[in-house]
């Protein structure tokens, strides 16, 4: 689904991304995982060419994506939940809904009826300024609004940061459904115990270089890694 090779990306003379290369297979979730200042967001950026490659590859089922302009990543069918969230403000909770809408066919089309039974809360609050839900709330409609784009490769910027362990689980539980309904997921995530019960593999990132590539199984296994690279 999605493949990097050898990716290099800088901040002006900042040297971010040092080479990396990673792998998400198809109906897969793979965790991004590392301290923060390592690049993981540098990593979702430079996928959706918000700060492009300066060289290496990208491919996105088997295209390379690497140089293309932001919007048509994004059409291309791949999704971006960020940090942050990132919501319209002044705009209610369904039009930050339908003004993410693209077109698609057949039963599993994401339209409104759809959001609405995996988040019934965001059917009740369908006429509310998107400022005035919860944190919970906003981060299911950050969400939400990347499914009413029809993508088919989730990325998805610490969608757990901030939130109430409650909130953290029913999150958590519609990121398993969605896999089971057949996405593909990149989660760059802080809550390790969540990033590992979710994920079929993992790379950890350090100053802009993968120091690891393993199994979930394999890294609970591994306290000195856990605890060098993650804090854990």
């Amino acid at each position: 689904m999605l493949q990097l090779v050898d990716v290099h990306t800088y901040y002006g003379n900042s040297y971010v991304l040092q080479g990396i290369s990673l792998q998400v297979n198809d109906h897969s979730v793979v965790a991004l995982l590392g301290r923060n200042g390592m690049g993981k967001t540098t990593t979702i950026r430079t996928i959706m060419g918000l700060t492009p490659p300066r060289r290496g590859i990208i491919r996105f089922n088997g295209a390379s994506i690497a140089g293309l302009a932001s919007h048509k990543i994004a059409r291309l069918g791949i999704g971006l939940i960020p940090q942050g969230r990132m919501i319209f403000p002044s705009l209610s909770v369904e039009e930050n809904l339908t003004i993410a809408s693209r077109g698609g066919h057949g039963s599993e089309v994401w339209k409104l009826e759809r959001i609405y039974a995996l988040f019934p809360i965001l059917k009740n609050r369908a006429g509310c300024k998107a400022t005035l839900l919860s944190g919970g709330e906003q981060q299911m409609l950050t969400i939400a609004r990347a499914l009413m784009t029809n993508p088919m490769l989730l990325l998805m910027d610490e969608p757990f940061e901030g939130l109430a362990p409650m909130i953290v689980e029913e999150i958590g539980e519609v990121i398993r459904q969605l896999k089971q309904s057949g996405f593909s997921i990149l989660l760059v995530e802080q809550n390790i115990s969540m990033a590992l019960g979710l994920a079929d593999h993992v790379y950890i990132l350090s100053k802009g270089k993968f120091v690891h590539d393993l199994a979930p199984e394999e890294l609970r296994r591994d306290e000195e890694t856990m605890k060098k690279y993650l804090g854990v």
